[in-house]
């Protein structure tokens, strides 16, 4: 979740939607991420909205506590089914997550899913994810949510390497994450992603590469590497204000990323979105492919957003505002925005573009035909697939991809 909320037209008291956003609604597919806003602590890099026990203590955070967020949260579920009417769609995709979603017990998650499967119903084939630090979990913790209905885990390695750890302030030990996926394949889980970020300050090529073999050898489905982004505001970036730590340029990144993309295709893991890989299409994260892709989702949680047919809102960020506003039986939005179909047609490439099938030509104008042309006489996109009306980008494309997108939406 964002740090700070944008501006938009003010929330319905009662979150009702206009009538347009829900025309056709059985056609889109339908996702919930569920946002559970607790961590342990808080670590040197992050910016989500979350809250340790000591930043919610006398701030209104007892109104959604740990103990009571299962409850609260559910408020917010039996909105949904009210703003939705007679949606008769069944959830694709459930995504917990945070925060530390496992600091909650199995049985609150359990709880929230419930919820959803109450309300709306599951599909047969729909995917559950959470997410989960390797210490905030055991074997026992993880069979429960299995037989809770919980189809996929997301663990936050991040690194093999101790001092990279110690600097991004992560809690667990080198070797936890992989002792966490086997207890998640015990426990039954058949997919099973590990999060990992490259470019800390300090990292070398070594640390990058036993990172990476860690992670593969711990024998997930599914890794996700991110270029770590340095946010304002947060304590790693007040340490790189003052000195203490240094920068890493864009030529480091890029490195480590090419190393990511050689080392994971070696082991089989193919890349379907510029920062994922999976080593089978089963093995993809169907509830980001749904974002991707403009699917209806609802966001509940503090901070949480959600897009339904074309409006996206979202909801206050404390814990203390969001229990309050749905105690008195209103919606926690805080704002929301109508896209145009210029907005949505620039979204669409936005995020195609970073898939492996990249985005259809015909939703580039003149001037992105153009960049489009030149992109892919620079190498910058995929030559038989430019032939069959796509932009896909190739591994140089990928490197260069947030510059590339801003040509083609022109």
């Amino acid at each position: 979740m964002p740090s700070a909320l944008p501006e938009g037209d003010p929330m319905p008291r009662d979150g009702a939607l206009p009538a347009a956003a829900l025309a056709d609604a059985s056609t889109r597919p339908l996702a919930f991420y569920l946002h559970v806003p607790y961590c342990a602590t808080r670590c040197g890099y992050c910016d989500f909205n979350t809250y340790t026990a000591s930043e919610l203590r006398g701030s209104g955070g007892a109104l959604a506590s740990r103990e009571n967020y299962a409850a609260v949260l559910t408020e917010e579920i039996r909105l949904a089914r009210k703003v939705l009417g007679d949606d008769e769609r069944r959830v694709a995709t459930v995504f917990v997550g945070g925060g530390t979603p496992t600091l909650l017990p199995p049985a609150d998650l359990a709880a929230m899913l419930d919820a959803v499967r109450q309300e709306f119903g599951l599909a047969e084939d729909a995917e559950v994810t959470t997410e989960a630090n390797p210490d905030s979990v055991d074997g026992a913790g993880l069979a429960a949510l299995r037989a809770a209905g919980f189809t996929r885990v997301s663990f936050g390695m991040q690194s093999a390497s101790p001092h990279v750890l110690r600097l991004l302030e992560r809690t667990h030990t080198p070797g936890r994450p992989e002792r966490a996926v086997a207890e998640a394949r015990a426990a039954g889980f058949e997919h099973v992603n590990l999060d990992l970020i490259y470019g800390t300050p300090g990292e070398s090529e070594a640390d990058w590469q036993a990172s990476l073999e860690a992670a593969i050898a711990a024998g997930p489905d599914h890794v996700s590497a991110y270029s770590l982004i340095v946010e304002e505001g947060t304590r790693l970036g007040q340490r790189m204000r003052r000195g203490e730590v240094p920068t890493t340029d864009d030529d480091v990144h890029a490195d480590r990323y090419l190393q990511a993309d050689r080392v994971l295709g070696a082991a089989g893991f193919g890349w379907y979105e510029v920062s994922n890989w999976a080593t089978t299409p089963a093995g993809r994260c169907r509830h980001n492919e749904l974002y991707w892709t403009g699917a209806d989702w609802w966001g509940a949680g503090p901070g949480a957003h959600s897009h339904v047919g074309g409006v996206r809102w979202w909801n206050v960020k404390h814990p203390g505002a969001y229990a309050q506003a749905l105690a008195e039986g209103r919606s926690p939005g805080a704002g929301r925005e109508v896209l145009t179909e210029e907005d949505r047609r620039v979204e669409r490439v936005l995020l195609e573009l970073r898939l492996v099938d990249g985005c259809p030509l015909a939703l580039l104008r003149p001037a992105g035909q153009a960049a489009a042309r030149r992109a892919l006489d620079d190498g910058l996109l995929v030559a038989d697939a430019f032939a069959d009306g796509r932009a896909a980008l190739t591994l140089r494309g990928r490197l260069l991809a947030d510059a590339l997108v801003r040509d083609l939406v022109d």
